[in-house]
């Protein structure tokens, strides 16, 4: 029995040479592969930023296709952020911005800069009320959202698309009614510290608003306009999770014919109209038919010899 075992050990160290180990093996739990999302470079060029059309819902928000967002990325991040700008807020599209609840608080910042809404994305729903009561006295609006953990994040994007949206629809028309100039609304995004959950939601609503623009792209926009923003694995999962709901979304309403209106004749390409869907023949025709064909001297079906004699239905209605 020593042996065998001497000759399988020296057999296996023999054949070691001709195994090829791929990678080190752990015993760690199964992760997500990580989502790596290039910094913000002087050499890398950043992505485009278009408005999609069609991305708005039901909100009219066409006059965004006309603005200027070619310079609005910046290219120096890395030599002009200081570790003070933290405490800021930064812009990220011409209509929005992102920052920590420090910035909600500066009514210097907020008036300077024309900010009519603030966004506060918060775990609890009596927590930054300063904020939000120093906001409320400069601000047109000011909205919350309450979401305890990052998972719940995904559930409310949607939400904060269309709160943001339906302010810059409402602040324009209502500047257009009152000074007859329309005016653009800006709204700020922000959380305790303007790094997680608040980027994270302006990073979905990149996702929705922009043009081909998935979770890294809309990461990386973030980190080039506010370089300590914290995308850590949790959050880049979820917004690439939220990115396949997108993509879900638009597939459907792409592939979805469009609704034929009313009172008008649908035609094919010769020229012949359609047809009226013929109805497909029931139980009860079938039964009529199979009467019809019966002879009067004809004896029962199988099914119905089943139930004679019985005193009783096996169901009855009572």
């Amino acid at each position: 029995m020593t042996n065998l075992r001497e000759e399988s050990a020296l057999s296996d160290s023999s054949n070691a040479h001709q195994r090829k180990q791929h990678a080190q093996y752990t015993y760690r739990l199964p992760t997500p592969p990580r989502i790596i999302v290039p910094p913000p470079t002087l050499t890398n060029e950043m992505p485009g930023l278009v408005v999609g059309a069609g991305t708005t819902g039901e909100v009219d928000l066409s006059f965004m296709s006309e603005l200027d967002l070619e310079d609005t990325i910046s290219k120096n991040t890395l030599v002009e952020w200081a570790y003070e700008r933290r405490r800021q807020a930064q812009m990220i599209l011409p209509w929005l911005y992102l920052g920590p609840m420090v910035a909600a608080k500066d009514k210097a910042f907020l008036e300077r800069e024309g900010i009519t809404m603030v966004l506060a994305i918060r775990a609890q729903s009596n927590s930054m009320m300063g904020a939000l009561a120093a906001a409320s006295g400069v601000c047109a609006e000011v909205a919350t959202i309450e979401v305890p953990s990052f998972y719940e994040l995904i559930g409310r994007f949607a939400e904060t698309t269309t709160m943001i949206n339906s302010h810059i629809a409402r602040f324009r028309q209502h500047s257009l009614e009152k000074n007859g100039q329309p005016t653009l609304g800006k709204v700020l995004v922000f959380c305790e510290s303007g790094n997680e959950k608040s980027a994270a939601v302006v990073a979905a609503y990149l996702m929705r608003m922009l043009t081909d623009f998935d979770h890294v792209k809309a990461m990386q926009v973030c980190q080039a306009q506010r370089f300590c923003v914290n995308f850590d694995d949790v959050l880049k999962n979820i917004l690439r999770s939220h990115w396949d709901i997108l993509q879900a979304q638009r597939s459907v309403v792409s592939s979805t014919p469009s609704a034929q209106p009313s009172g008008t004749n649908s035609q094919h390409g010769n020229g012949s109209h359609f047809q009226p869907t013929k109805h497909k023949r029931t139980i009860e025709h079938t039964r009529e038919d199979d009467d019809v064909d019966m002879d009067a001297n004809a004896e029962p079906s199988d099914d119905a010899l089943r139930f004679a004699g019985r005193d009783s239905t096996p169901f009855q209605s009572r």
